[in-house]
């Protein structure tokens, strides 16, 4: 397994300014950031990136739970579950994976190091250089439509949701679709679909 070093530009003042055409804002050993065509700043490939490697690191801000808890009351999106007791908060200017999109159909996950306590993303797939590199936020069903979906991918579910939420989301379109037409056909609920509460600390946006 590969591992990506982090030789980046400096970020500070330029987390809220989004690129201006190809504009780079950052770079990795693995990554550019520039204007994304799905949100804002996003990380493509510099070069060709084989499955299993480690392209950069999630870093940030040490916290814990309880204040992980006030943060994400306040609507911060980037903060990760680190272990029991700590969590990582990754608005920070030094860190440039907080830049990454997320897709429906992603190309990377996170990979939580338990004995170093370090996060990662990890390619799940080679990537070719010039691919825009996502990874599924893993968002829970608690206001899911505020956080709409502009991935592309083929399958695109509409909303930012983990995977396991993707046929809920669906059924729930369908449903809206046949109440716009006037329609009165009701997909089945199958059991045990209930949404789950929010987890307290939230993948990036």
């Amino acid at each position: 397994m590969e591992t990506g070093t982090t030789n980046q530009h400096n970020l500070e003042g330029r987390s809220s300014t989004p690129a201006l055409h190809d504009e780079i804002v950052a770079e990795t050993e693995w990554v550019v950031f520039r204007r994304s065509p799905i949100h804002g700043i996003g990380g493509f490939a510099k070069k060709d990136i084989p499955a299993g490697t480690r392209i950069l690191e999630y870093v940030g801000e040490k916290i814990t739970k309880e204040e992980s808890a006030r943060r994400c009351q306040a609507n911060n999106v980037y903060i990760f579950c680190l272990n029991d007791r700590y969590d990582i908060d990754g608005n920070v200017p030094w860190n440039p994976a907080r830049f990454l999109n997320h897709s429906c159909r992603p190309n990377c996950e996170t990979e939580l190091d338990e004995d170093e306590e370090r996060i990662w993303i990890l390619a799940l797939r080679d990537i070719r250089a010039g691919e825009e590199l996502t990874f599924n936020y893993g968002y829970d069903l608690s206001e899911y439509k505020d956080y709409p979906c502009n991935c592309g991918a083929p399958d695109c579910v509409g909303y930012i949701v983990a995977e396991e939420f993707f046929e809920h989301v669906r059924r729930q379109r369908e449903l809206e679709r046949i109440a716009a037409e006037g329609g009165s056909s009701t997909p089945a609920q199958p059991r045990g679909q209930n949404p789950p509460a929010t987890s307290a600390a939230q993948s990036p946006r």
